[in-house]
């Protein structure tokens, strides 16, 4: 296995699993590269997770998936794990090894951090109702401004300015670390697929995140939203607070001609 093979691996069992943590032990990510197991821990892919509950029992060769139990340390005597059968007459309490109980987890939330990282972006772990979707902050291109999200589905996919890009055609390893193709992105921001804001739309689209985040109860809900946009809090107030474009100057100018009255005008004495 390569390691582009293992970080593809990780990213389609995170995009199946919509929303919940993918739990990994000790034993197959032995199996992966030592390189790539090391990058996606230093970058944050994987994080240490709670010891496992069960585990495959040694004590013979059918490897069954029982319940471990823990014995806290006491007296002279360390912890203690083991696993009692229930299956074979001749076999009774077997112990486990500690290492064997560890585990490591990878969510689309922990992904959405470093990719947020990797481009240098502000996000404010803001998650959609549905588990599926996660806010990785405001793309800058040359010409236009786009939100990026991460999409889960059968695979994990970038969001970005109308294109829906999979995530695994942008984040490859590279002399064994992450690296993502942020040139790539930026590209497709100024060739948004015709949703380049407007004015009014990045208007509403900020009112909408300053909403989202004075519900949540942030302090600093102005500043949150300033750092993603890139702006200052006068600057975001400004953009929130302005009013629609006025009527055309030049509409007094193309109206029809106003008829003269007909009536006549008194005269003043």
């Amino acid at each position: 296995m390569t390691p582009q093979a293992a970080l593809i691996e990780l990213l389609g069992r995170v995009g199946a699993s919509r929303g919940t943590a993918v739990l990994i032990n000790d034993d197959e990510l032995s199996l992966w590269p030592g390189t790539a197991v090391a990058a996606m821990k230093s970058q944050k892919l994987l994080a240490k997770a709670r010891p496992a509950s069960s585990a495959i029992c040694p004590g013979c060769e059918r490897d069954c998936v029982m319940p471990v139990h823990v014995l806290p340390a006491g007296g002279n005597r360390p912890a203690r794990a083991f696993i009692s059968c229930d299956k074979r007459e001749d076999v009774s309490r077997v112990a486990v090894d500690f290492g064997r109980l560890e585990q490591w987890q990878a969510t689309g939330e922990l992904i959405a951090d470093a990719l947020a990282r990797l481009l240098g972006l502000t996000r404010t772990n803001s998650q959609a109702a549905d588990g599926g979707q996660w806010h990785v902050g405001i793309l800058k291109g040359k010409e236009h401004n786009s939100p990026v999200a991460l999409l889960a589905g059968d695979n994990l996919t970038l969001s970005l300015a109308g294109h829906a890009v999979p995530l695994v055609d942008v984040l490859t390893f590279e002399e064994n670390t992450l690296a993502l193709d942020k040139a790539a992105l930026i590209r497709l921001v100024d060739k948004a697929e015709g949703t380049a804001e407007d004015p009014e739309a990045r208007r509403a689209r900020i009112k909408a995140r300053v909403g989202e985040e004075r519900a949540r109860g942030t302090k600093a809900f102005l500043k949150v939203v300033a750092d993603e946009e890139g702006i200052s809090v006068s600057r975001l107030k400004q953009l929130t607070s302005a009013k629609p474009e006025p009527v055309n100057m030049w509409s007094d100018l193309t109206a029809p001609p106003t008829r003269p009255s007909s009536k006549k005008t008194k005269p003043q004495h």
